[in-house]
């Protein structure tokens, strides 16, 4: 029911494409955050029109709120959110370490690791819950979606050897019992790469983890305060240890530069909140850089965020009607914004996948990174 089809290569950089259940998915492919089974400030119809393949829900805030009675009784997340594409979910294992009360310097209170699981408390109401392996399977066999993710222990940045050995042992332990427990054939099982910032570690790590032999690998661990050089060595070293015939997800990684350079190391999937999450606060793409849309020098600045840009709201309205709304704190300006901001990332990827297939991606990326400043105007 699931297929990795390899198009064609241009050095380390893959176009591919994944056929899903749900449909078929090109990549490299950047996936938005749906967590909690939607996409802030959008609706299915506006991703549609901007030809979003597939978007991401989280298991641990699904679990919290609705519920998976509530879930299960609709027939399954597709069909309780009415979005019909596919859908990755991710284990929660991220949210539970960073969005428990009561955290303290050695990460410990609000959170109690353990071999059977996780304790961890709703970051809304301080309610306790446990999280094992097989539980968070359960509840993604109940939501239904097409990419599933195993219980991971996730480290911060920085941490010790020790602990980050610890960590990804557990991580292997915690995923063999996933697989065990899953029963649903109508979703695909991706194994997560952890070990840190350490080289020695990412390689146990992915080594112990193909040998899994599942449908597709993740790497997690990192985007998480850890300078860019050493994300991108460390993407490097753990793709090299990665099957070429499988798809590779890197996990909460997608500033535009971000994606470019983790393409050119063999990354097939991206996931992150930073387009829609900025696009609340007024921080917008362009092909020159980010910019602040509230900023004065936009007041009567009457061209489109981006003249390249084509989408609905690029077309339609101006800097200084936009940033009109954002002073004004009107709902419109948080929707423009994000059809804006994903319409610059589909453009992106789609750039990227012709580059790949007319073997000029390396030519791309340089004038591409030339002209894009990560500077904040």
């Amino acid at each position: 029911m699931f297929r990795f089809e390899l198009i064609c290569s241009d050095g380390k950089a893959r176009r591919g494409r994944l056929i899903t259940p749900h449909g078929i998915i090109d990549t490299p492919v950047f996936m938005p955050v749906g967590t909690q089974g939607t996409v802030k400030a959008m609706i299915h119809k506006l991703l549609e029109d901007i030809n979003v393949q597939i978007i991401l829900g989280n298991t641990y805030h699904l679990y919290l709120r609705p519920g998976p009675e509530v879930i299960k009784l609709a027939g399954g997340l597709h069909s309780f959110t009415g979005w019909h594409k596919p859908i990755l979910t991710d284990s929660g294992g991220f949210q539970v370490f960073s969005l428990s009360k009561g955290r303290t310097k050695d990460n410990r209170s609000g959170v109690r690791v353990f071999e059977e699981g996780v304790e961890f408390k709703d970051h809304l109401s301080g309610s306790l819950h446990f999280f094992t392996p097989e539980k968070v399977i359960e509840l993604q066999e109940i939501l239904g979606s097409d990419f599933i993710m195993p219980l991971d222990e996730c480290v911060e940045y920085p941490t010790t050897y020790a602990y980050a050995e610890s960590a990804l042992l557990r991580t292997l332990r915690w995923l063999d019992r996933s697989i065990k427990h899953k029963r649903r054939e109508d979703q695909a099982l991706f194994g997560i790469v952890q070990g840190s910032t350490f080289e020695d570690l990412r390689i146990l790590s992915a080594t112990a983890t193909v040998e899994r032999d599942l449908f597709g690998y993740a790497i997690g661990g990192l985007s998480v305060g850890e300078p860019k050089d050493i994300m991108y060595d460390i993407t490097q070293v753990v793709c090299e240890y990665l099957p070429w015939n499988k798809p590779r997800y890197l996990m909460g990684v997608g500033m535009p530069e971000d994606i470019i350079e983790c393409v050119a190391r063999g990354i097939d999937m991206f996931d992150c909140v930073a387009p829609t999450r900025m696009a609340r606060t007024g921080t917008l793409f362009t092909h020159s850089g980010k910019l602040n849309i509230t900023n004065e020098a936009f007041k009567k600045d009457f061209s489109p965020i981006d003249e390249e840009c084509s989408c609905y709201t690029c077309s339609n309205f101006t800097r200084a009607y936009l940033r009109h709304l954002y002073k004004s704190e009107e709902i419109s300006a948080y929707i423009l914004g994000t059809i804006h901001n994903l319409s610059f990332y589909q453009k992106l990827m789609q750039d990227i996948r012709i580059a790949i297939e007319e073997g000029r991606f390396e030519s791309f990326r340089r004038s591409w990174m030339e002209r894009y400043s990560s500077k904040l105007c």
